[in-house]
């Protein structure tokens, strides 16, 4: 007995797309395809989009130092290279894999400070380069060269938003505008 195809509601709701059912089903195949790859089979988005409260560079707290991750799953070896190492490549700054294309490393207090620049030197199977984080949250370009580096920014005063989210500074000045 052959199984019957389950048709999408999208589909099935609206007759007119009857003619595009083909290519609305690949769409449908594709997208779910890349919410796999992307959620690792959760299905969730929010973790997905959510992953900057894992991957880049974290402050850790109570002074206990610094955690940095990335996800480069075809990286072979990946060390951080910047200010504090003279932009060469050392065993204290080297990431650890932790599978899954996953790579961590854990430094000490003194191991980055606020303002410092840094990039990832990472190899692969055919070859090497530098990169800028996937995660960095703050990114600055030199002045002269015109390179990019990712920064470290940890000021001891962290900046205080003066706006509530649910009301934005915007949504403020907009209603002095017209009140």
């Amino acid at each position: 007995m052959a199984r019957k195809k389950k048709i999408l509601p999208l589909i099935k709701d609206d007759p007119w797309l009857a003619d595009f059912t083909e290519a609305i089903e690949g769409r449908h195949a594709d997208a779910t395809r890349k919410i796999d790859e992307l959620t690792g089979g959760t299905g969730r988005l929010t973790d997905f989009a959510n992953a900057h409260h894992y991957y880049g560079l974290h402050h850790l707290p109570d002074g206990r130092g610094w955690v940095f991750r990335e996800w480069a799953p075809n990286a072979t070896d990946i060390c951080l290279i910047g200010d504090f190492n003279n932009w060469r490549e050392c065993q204290p700054y080297r990431l650890k894999s932790t599978g899954y294309g996953n790579w961590e490393i854990t430094l000490p207090e003194r191991g980055l400070a606020h303002g410092q620049l840094y990039k990832l030197l990472v190899r692969w199977p055919d070859g090497q380069g530098e990169r800028i984080p996937a995660y960095a949250t703050r990114v600055v370009q030199d002045e002269q060269t015109k390179i990019f580096s990712a920064q470290v920014w940890a000021p001891e005063e962290p900046y205080r938003f003066t706006c509530s989210f649910r009301l934005s500074c915007r949504s403020r000045r907009l209603g002095r505008l017209v009140s």
